[in-house]
């Protein structure tokens, strides 16, 4: 149909022209030279058009992409046809020129018009369904046009969009797929009574976590409840549809922080090379292995002693989970000789190491075991990829290894000065990735919380005042991936967590979200707890930025291995915190007893 309509708009284009062409006098015209002209010229572009699937599905009808591929065949076979007219002299010279001007307006009408009609059948089926809800859309970007689509093509019409709001002056009078821009989002309250919205959704997945819980605030008083697209760090590619809507959760008022990328920069030490993670069956690691598998690495090796986490993170990226292929290690880095056997025979060329036990009150318990794994098999770790020579290694450290007061934070500090100490002597870049609290971790505070408000509470508390820096794991790894592209040998970089937030506030807000008010109990901190982390120590520059807006360098002290081989792996607790204490050149004693939150504070 398609390649018959164009064919006749040839003819039509070249008949209507060369009567014009000739002072509508029909008489004047050679019409069988025209009509010869005319089939020559469309089989031509039919000829032209076949190698590239114009009338085979390749675009869209009427979109962008078929309108260029339109305009370069016919503009092309028309062209072609008046070149060899201006020596033949079939016709008059200007009809070929006229003509294809004539047809590409004909063939580019219909298709406009094709799809004009579609879409308005799509839409009138809007809001037939007895369930139906009218949506009120935050934003009028790229995300809302392709949600709004999603809304009108969806069979089972869910959601029916009544109306946009965005604060760009210059998208007033803007309107997508016939939904028009109302005004903007400090409008929200009086649109949602004027166009009778069941749903506010937010179509902006680059928001800010105060973007969110300010738009989140004003539905709530608006007596409206909230969708929200998630961020651009969680989508699974670029487009987005209503499959993708979901309430909003803590960690959209928390942690969108969102990243300027520098893809190229990722892409460059990434694409095509054979790349390691250690932990990979953890929170943080598996979330690595997703967003490193985006680039394409010649090889994605996923270490972890966890057999049922293996299985997890490998069903996530690839949607099956046999356990049969060697992107899977089943490997413990306290065991030397197995760690060095698999870096010897797989040969990385980039290796993120987040192992680690990472549980504060357990190591406190059992410090020898912090040792064992997060000093001891860092140091494995790191000697194996020194002996294959790795092009990078990045150490997964954490917020708690500045100014630390406990065995995770000592421990974590003493990794963080192996890496500086090898960074001095390998090839490699050798360097360590510092942040605080991982939203949606295994074993976070969201997850104990959720727990206790299922279960009627209460809630625990250590302190009112305590605070803790979050960042969502998406947005998290995104960092520790681009940290690793700009860091230089040695350095800790230390990601840009935004303010602080007090611990009781995420509690409320999870109450609030739940719709279950339970009882908050305050327990005191733990031994080796601070009420306030830091990000720096007080001996470390700050907010040194060079690269990255959001990524701060300091410099760490290197410690030989000597000094790690001498810490107890045995003994009691006491003897191996003071020796892991002094190792990692920390100056403040651990305080454990009642008074410990003041004078930790």
């Amino acid at each position: 149909m398609a390649i018959a309509f164009d064919v006749g708009a040839w003819l039509l284009a070249y008949v209507v022209f060369a009567w014009l062409r000739l002072d509508s006098d029909a008489s004047a015209v050679p019409w069988s030279s025209v009509v010869a002209v005319a089939a020559i010229n469309a089989g031509l572009y039919v000829a032209l058009a076949i190698p590239f699937k114009l009338h085979h599905g390749r675009a869209r009808t009427a979109s962008l992409e078929e309108m260029v591929l339109l305009g370069m065949l016919m503009g092309g076979s028309g062209f072609a046809v008046f070149l060899v007219n201006l020596v033949t002299h079939w016709v008059p010279r200007s009809i070929p020129a006229g003509a294809t001007f004539g047809a590409l307006v004909l063939a580019a009408w219909a298709r406009a018009m094709w799809r004009t009609l579609q879409e308005r059948d799509e839409r009138s089926g809007i809001g037939s369904a007895d369930n139906a809800q009218r949506a009120l859309v935050v934003g009028a970007g790229e995300a809302a046009r392709e949600l709004i689509s999603s809304m009108q093509r969806d069979p089972q019409r869910r959601y029916h969009p009544v109306g946009l709001l965005d604060d760009d002056p210059r998208k007033r009078h803007l309107r997508i797929r016939h939904v028009s821009v109302l005004g903007g989002t400090c409008d929200l309250a009086e649109q949602v009574a004027l166009v009778r919205a069941d749903v506010v959704v937010i179509a902006i997945p680059s928001a800010s976590a105060e973007t969110v819980n300010r738009l989140r605030l004003a539905a709530i008083a608006a007596d409206v409840p909230v969708k929200v697209l998630p961020s651009s760090t969680q989508l699974l590619n670029d487009s987005v549809g209503i499959r993708d809507l979901r309430d909003i959760n803590i960690t959209d008022v928390l942690g969108r922080n969102q990243l300027d990328t520098d893809v190229a920069a990722i892409a460059d030490y990434l694409t095509g090379q054979k790349v390691l993670v250690t932990g990979a069956g953890g929170s943080i690691g598996s979330e690595l292995c997703r967003q490193i598998f985006r680039y394409e690495p010649a090889e994605l090796m996923m270490l972890d002693r966890d057999e049922s986490a293996l299985h997890a993170v490998q069903l996530s990226i690839h949607g099956r989970a046999l356990l049969d292929s060697d992107d899977v290690i089943l490997c413990d880095i306290r065991d030397e000789a197995a760690v060095r056997n698999v870096f010897a025979t797989r040969r990385p060329d980039v290796v993120f190491h987040a192992a680690a036990l990472k549980h504060l009150p357990m190591l406190e318990q059992y410090p020898a075991e912090a040792v064992k794994t997060n000093i001891l098999g860092t140091r494995n770790v790191i000697d194996a990829a020194d002996l294959v020579g790795v092009d990078k290694f990045v150490n997964i450290s954490t917020d708690k290894a500045a100014n630390p007061v406990s065995v995770l934070g000592w421990s974590k500090r003493v990794a963080e000065r192996l890496t500086a100490d090898r960074a001095r002597t390998a090839e490699g870049d050798y360097l360590s990735v510092r942040f605080g609290n991982v939203l949606g971790s295994r074993g976070s505070v969201l997850a104990s919380f959720a727990r206790q408000i299922a279960q009627g509470g209460p809630l625990t508390v250590t302190d009112p005042e305590v605070t803790r820096f979050f960042m969502t794991i998406e947005e998290a790894c995104q960092l520790v991936i681009q940290a690793a592209a700009i860091g230089a040998p040695g350095e800790a970089l230390v990601l840009d967590m935004g303010e602080p937030v007090r611990i009781v506030d995420v509690a409320k807000q999870l109450m609030e979200q739940s719709g279950t008010p339970v009882r908050i109990e305050y327990t005191g901190l733990r031994e080796g707890e601070k009420l306030h982390e830091d990000l720096f120590a007080d001996d470390e520059p700050r907010d040194i930025r060079p690269r990255h807006p959001l990524v701060s360098h300091v410099p760490v002290p290197p410690v030989g291995d000597a000094e790690v081989l001498a810490l107890p792996t045995s003994g009691s607790p006491e003897d191996v915190r003071r020796a892991l204490r002094q190792l990692s050149g920390a100056a403040v004693v651990p305080v454990h007893g009642p008074d410990a939150a003041a004078r930790r504070l």
